[in-house]
């Protein structure tokens, strides 16, 4: 099966520049990064794809055995990157994308030479001295609901996350993106990202990486940032001026321009 046909791959902008790969998080496909994407291609070459199971995908090529995990998702990145014959690409991961990015980053160091973490989290469960967001409590109920009723969660959901109550419709355009994925699959997706534990694998993340995070956020609170940024060595923390989840929507010049800098900083 063609990798680009199999996880719809977009490639735009200038074909000198530095390769930036855009890999966008659960419920969410490539679409999620289009304010953000016209500013990073004048001047690198950027690189967008649906994992499969999202957006315009081959979804005949989804497997619940291989996306039980986010090594998964690491191998669709990796099999991009084989596909385009990529090196020392600039991996941008937003919320658990971040995470897959870690894993594929440590499966093929020749393709990716840096990392860029949007809203990461490594764990969502609160546990003894780390701060998740989230009780296993909270999140038991947060699967049981999303599997009873998915399209009632994403409703209700989607707001919460994308945060912004004043611009309803930002909340709406990511419930739509969630109402737009096959229930079946995001269940999947859903155990894979919010009981994943990856606090392991930064510790062996030893690339250029930025770390992203808003001012406030639901999903991923601002200790989470401060525990990313500690445990990989050289890493860099900005704070958007930002609120809620998904700052590619809700502040994509923000995002845009600190993903630009942290580019032209690493030179050629």
């Amino acid at each position: 099966m063609s990798i680009h046909r199999r996880n719809n791959i977009r490639v735009t902008g200038r074909p000198s520049g530095r390769t930036v790969v855009l890999a966008h998080g659960f419920g969410c496909d490539q679409n999620m990064w289009r304010l953000v994407e016209p500013a990073l291609a004048r001047e690198n070459r950027v690189v967008l794809f649906d994992y499969v199971g999202a957006g315009r995908s081959d979804l005949s090529a989804w497997q619940e055995e291989r996306y039980s995990s986010l090594h998964g998702y690491a191998r669709d990145v990796v099999e991009v990157c084989e596909e385009l014959d990529l090196r020392d690409a600039v991996f941008v991961g937003h919320s658990v994308s971040a995470m897959a990015g870690v894993l594929a980053q440590a499966e093929a160091p020749e393709r990716i030479g840096s990392l860029v973490m949007v809203c990461p989290s490594p764990c969502y469960i609160d546990d003894e001295g780390y701060r998740g967001g989230f009780t296993e409590q909270d999140i038991d109920e947060l699967l049981e609901s999303l599997e009873s009723n998915y399209l009632g969660w994403s409703v209700a959901m989607a707001p919460v996350i994308m945060g912004n109550p004043d611009r309803p419709e930002l909340g709406q355009e990511l419930t739509n993106s969630f109402c737009a994925t096959d229930p079946d699959i995001a269940r999947v997706f859903a155990r894979t990202t919010f009981l994943s534990d990856s606090r392991k694998d930064l510790a062996g993340v030893s690339v250029p990486t930025l770390i992203l995070e808003c001012e406030h956020d639901a999903i991923a609170p601002r200790e989470v940032g401060a525990y990313v940024h500690s445990v990989i060595p050289g890493s860099e923390l900005v704070t958007l001026a930002a609120t809620g989840h998904c700052p590619q929507l809700s502040a994509p010049e923000a995002t845009a321009s600190a993903i630009s800098a942290f580019v032209s900083g690493l030179g050629r």
